[in-house]
């Protein structure tokens, strides 16, 4: 299934302040007082302004940093990452694609096991969905994350 994701007008005036200020001007919610730093259902996290996958629950765990943290994106072509000197120091900014909502930034002090990559997220970026609403939502060939060889879910 084809989908075309973009930065949509409408989603961006039904935005909170906090979701516009992190998604449109590169703003930080603040760490363990976010929706999803501590969400442990699984399913996929997508861009709340264009909707495109991003992140899935089996490749999220907690850093200890506050916010969901994720080893890699389920879809590398929907993130870009950019060269971020704001602070004074180098780091890299990760945004959506086709919308080119501000998510977070990557680092490489992540689990080696899995890539060494730690994708420390916004929850004001995404919208969650999860892994039972998928096919209603018009995700449902992100379904295969959550099933084990054996035909089992799995998280």
């Amino acid at each position: 299934m084809s989908h075309e994701y973009h930065k949509k007008p409408e989603a961006i005036s039904r935005l909170s302040p906090e979701q516009y200020r992190v998604t449109q001007e590169a703003g930080t919610e603040p760490s363990f007082d976010n929706a999803y730093w501590d969400n442990k259902e699984p399913g996929i996290y997508v861009d709340i302004v264009s909707g495109e996958p991003l992140f899935a629950s089996v490749n999220k765990y907690d850093s200890g940093t506050g916010w969901p943290t994720f080893t890699m994106p389920i879809e590398p072509k929907n993130v870009v990452e950019v060269r971020d000197s704001s602070l004074g120091v180098i780091r890299t900014e990760v945004r959506s694609a086709h919308g080119d909502s501000h998510l977070g930034h990557v680092f490489d002090d992540g689990p080696a096991e899995t890539g060494g990559l730690r994708y420390c997220m916004n929850s004001a970026a995404f919208r969650f969905i999860r892994r039972d609403d998928l096919e209603h939502e018009g995700y449902g060939e992100y379904r295969k994350l959550f099933e084990h060889p054996d035909g089992g879910a799995k998280r």
